[in-house]
Parts: C-alpha cells; sequence; structure tokens
C-alpha cells in the first residue's frame, strides 16, 4: 500500500525532502500560484500554519504553472513574493505540474486516493487542498473556493 512515505520531493532551494520524515504530521499539500483570483488564500493558509505547527502541523506548497500561466517565476522568486506578501512561513516546495504526462508522482498518488467532483482526478485550478493524516493517507481533497479556515474543523480532528 502506497502512503506519503513513498515520496520524495524537492524544495525551492533544490533540496531532497524524504516525505518518510514527515509521518507522524498532519500535513497540508496545496498547489499554489501567485497570480490566481485564489492567491489570497496564502493569508488563509499562514493563519493555520500559525495556529497549529506547534501541534504537528505542516502545509508544503507547491507552486504550479499549469493554471492560466499564474506561476510564471522562479523557485526564489515565488519564495521572495509569499514572503513579502503574505509572509509565508511555511515550506514552498520546487514548482511541480499536477496533471498531466509531467505530473509530481506525489501529485498522482494523491489524486487517486482523494477524486474530485464527480470523480474526476485531475486537478482543476489553483489552491486545491489535500489533508493528510500522521500515519500519511490521504484524508480528504478540498476544491480551490474552499477557503483554508473553513479546514481548520478538519486539521483539528487529526490533531
Amino acid at each position: 500500500m502506497t502512503s506519503l512515505a513513498d515520496f520524495t520531493v524537492t524544495d525551492n532551494r533544490g533540496a531532497k525532502v524524504d516525505l518518510s520524515e514527515k509521518l507522524g504530521t498532519v500535513l497540508l499539500v496545496v498547489n499554489t500560484a501567485s497570480k490566481c483570483g485564489f492567491t489570497p488564500q496564502y493569508d488563509g493558509l499562514e493563519a493555520l500554519y500559525q495556529r497549529f505547527k506547534d501541534r504537528g502541523f505542516e502545509i508544503l506548497g507547491f507552486p504550479c504553472n499549469q493554471f492560466g500561466g499564474q506561476e510564471p517565476g522562479s523557485d526564489a522568486e515565488i519564495a521572495e513574493f509569499c514572503k513579502v506578501n503574505f509572509g509565508v512561513s511555511f515550506p514552498l516546495m520546487h514548482k511541480v505540474d499536477v496533471n498531466g504526462p509531467d505530473a509530481s508522482p506525489l501529485f498522482d498518488w494523491m489524486k487517486s486516493e482523494a477524486k474530485g467532483l464527480m470523480g474526476s482526478q485531475s486537478i482543476k485550478w489553483n489552491f486545491t487542498k489535500f489533508l493528510i493524516d500522521r500515519e500519511g493517507r490521504v484524508i480528504r481533497r478540498y476544491a480551490p473556493t474552499d477557503k483554508p479556515e473553513s479546514i481548520a474543523r478538519d486539521i483539528e480532528k487529526l490533531l
């Protein structure tokens, strides 16, 4: 059976992150973009991170430029934008594809574990969110329109 522990990703500085090290942590994994109508959700995501980080919660933001070219910058430019404009302190990863032949294996797995509307697997837009429990299992997928604060109760249950 596949779990979060089976994946390694790259952070925005080029370092490998073995996600088996995240077992024991509740994670929210989000595909993000800096020039999207949902970009203000960075504020809500940071608020969730600050609220729960000391209790074993983390957010991993994965910039993605697949939707309307809304994340054109480099990893360094994206990190600077997020810090300056939204005070983002949770980890940002290397920019990835979330759909198609070059999709991140992590996103392919999460999409298969928590399907979208009407059973679709593809991610429809930026700021799709996946909640993962301490054992590395995908618990739920949230739509881009789901505000971060609406996820707090589900996070609380897992902590």
